[in-house]
């Protein structure tokens, strides 16, 4: 059974959201197709550089990006009131950055230069324009369209390439956020695309090794996106502790195969308040143990009680708080 979108994502307030999208049937988005024997690995630039210019022009902060073969995994923070306050300018540049006019495969300098002078004429379009680049629906389908357009065009085909609709899961606390970001930047390496984080191509914790290789302050600033907005207060780790973090995590999930499990659990761990065991848990359940929204137990069953509800699956997962309920409910 499906949802409205408006049960989990708030389009005035935003916040951290998980997005995958997956393609059709057999459809591949990149990498080798053993159907076909056709390689489609060139498509993975196409969608790492079109998430980051996108995030360069939305109000979202960017925190991990996965490409995998026939799916891409997204974390983002959305923040709709940083566009409220955003120039009209500067939202007419922002979207034809997004929807540059072109002729053919090239962009028209003149015309987009035209186009947001026409825009900036126009309160009513401009308002809605406004709109849309806090809005996490239109970002995922600015991403996803021109993708499938190109793809499309490159097999010699029509109709859809993307499922229907991107799977969306809210992220309600600190730990859920991290523990996301861990699940989406290991996916290369559990899918056997990759043998360790260097080797994780188009993923946001090659951005943030490659960061970390030219910035020697990587120790002490605190864990922000890969790309565009930094809207809210960093999160509580730093940058290498979360390396630190991703490293030990993809030890446990390849056991056996990237080499021994480190001796120590790193000290992040303590520092997030979490077991280890409990870690493992939440970080590999993002998307069998959990559904639409990620969480503490405790945030679980307040979002529960947001919405409503007297369960949110994913809540039976900890300590229920309240004594003499059934784990997972939530009473309004």
């Amino acid at each position: 059974m499906t949802y409205p979108r408006h049960h989990i994502v708030t389009p005035e307030t935003g916040g951290f959201y998980h997005c995958v999208s997956r393609c059709v049937r057999r459809a591949f988005l990149c990498g080798e197709d053993a159907y076909c024997g056709r390689s489609f690995e060139h498509r993975r630039a196409w969608v790492e550089e079109r998430l980051l210019e996108l995030a360069e022009c939305f109000a979202v902060g960017l925190y991990a990006y996965a490409v995998m073969s026939n799916h891409l995994h997204v974390v983002l923070s959305v923040e709709p009131q940083a566009a409220q306050h955003w120039s009209d300018e500067e939202v007419a540049e922002r979207w034809v950055r997004v929807f540059p006019a072109r002729v053919g495969d090239a962009v028209d300098e003149e015309a987009c230069r035209e186009k947001i002078q026409r825009l900036l004429g126009n309160a009513e379009r401009l308002a809605e324009v406004r709109l849309r680049l806090g809005s996490l629906s239109w970002f995922m389908r600015c991403l996803n369209e021109p993708i499938a357009r190109k793809a499309n065009q490159e097999d010699g085909c029509t109709g859809r390439f993307w499922e229907g609709r991107f799977k969306c899961q809210a992220l309600l606390d600190e730990q859920a956020v991290l523990a996301c970001m861990v699940y989406v930047d290991l996916n290369p390496i559990r899918a056997g695309m990759a043998l360790d984080l260097p080797s994780s191509t188009h993923t946001s914790i090659k951005l943030r090794l490659k960061d970390m290789e030219q910035k020697e302050s990587l120790s002490k600033r605190k864990l922000g996106p890969v790309a565009g907005m930094l809207m809210k207060p960093s999160l509580s780790l730093r940058g290498l502790d979360y390396l630190e973090l991703v490293d030990w995590s993809g030890r446990v999930v390849r056991e056996g195969k990237r080499g021994t499990i480190a001796s120590t659990v790193p000290s992040v761990l303590a520092k997030l308040g979490l077991r280890e065991l409990q870690w493992q848990s939440q970080m590999l359940g993002i998307e069998s143990r959990y559904w639409r929204a990620v969480g503490t137990v405790e945030s679980l069953v307040a979002k529960a009680r947001a919405l409503g509800q007297c369960w949110l699956k994913g809540a039976g997962r900890g300590e229920c708080p309240f004594k003499g309920e059934r784990k997972g409910t939530a009473h309004p």
